[in-house]
């Protein structure tokens, strides 16, 4: 299996790269976002490596970091995200923000990926939930805050203050973490009113 190919970037395709490692041209497949971050024909590069062997071939899929890798394996635990949907969320959203959106359960997000419909973006925010805080730099107050909103289980000031901010046109991920920046300066026992008001603030630093 191969696990990392380091050459000089021959030509490029249209979702790959052909990679010339001592004469050889390995045909990589990457995101968009991959793509557009490797540098020109001519040039070096090192790839993290996905060997995928079938009966009838064996597929190269190319990332720049491990971490990357990582998540791609991950997606594909998710039932129904194959490799090209995998790809095409990587694309779309860097290691970062996907985790990010997995922990704040933010379904919308990971439907902006082509070919991602709510049901997928359900199956992984659900499936994937308990491994993306790892990879996550978000305030884990503000994931456990995410993780109660989704399922019903807030506190109801808390639920009605994140509600209110959402209503303002506030994303909900972004009510979720101004409301939980509010609750932890102004106590467990604040009404809505209070909470909304210090999450405004919050918004506004």
């Amino acid at each position: 299996m191969i696990g990392k190919l380091k050459g000089i970037i021959d030509s490029y395709g249209e979702d790959f790269v052909i990679v010339d490692v001592n004469g050889v041209g390995y045909l990589v497949h990457c995101s968009a976002r991959t793509l557009q971050a490797l540098p020109a024909a001519g040039e070096p590069v090192a790839l993290a490596i996905e060997t995928h062997v079938r009966e009838d071939q064996i597929r190269l899929f190319g990332f720049l970091f491990d971490g990357e890798r990582e998540w791609f394996r991950l997606l594909q635990t998710v039932q129904g995200v194959g490799t090209k949907v995998a790809l095409s969320i990587l694309s779309t959203l860097t290691p970062a923000d996907l985790a990010s959106a997995i922990a704040l359960r933010d379904k919308a997000t990971i439907t902006r990926a082509p070919g991602v419909g709510p049901k997928v973006a359900e199956r992984v925010v659900t499936e994937l939930k308990d491994k993306a805080p790892a990879y996550s730099a978000l305030d884990p107050a503000v994931m456990r805050l995410s993780g109660a909103l989704d399922e019903s289980r807030a506190p109801r000031p808390v639920a009605d203050a994140v509600s209110a901010l959402v209503n303002l046109g506030y994303g909900q991920p972004q009510a979720a973490a101004a409301v939980a920046a509010a609750t932890q300066a102004a106590g467990e026992g604040a009404d809505a009113a209070k909470l909304i008001r210090s999450a405004l603030k919050e918004i506004a630093k």
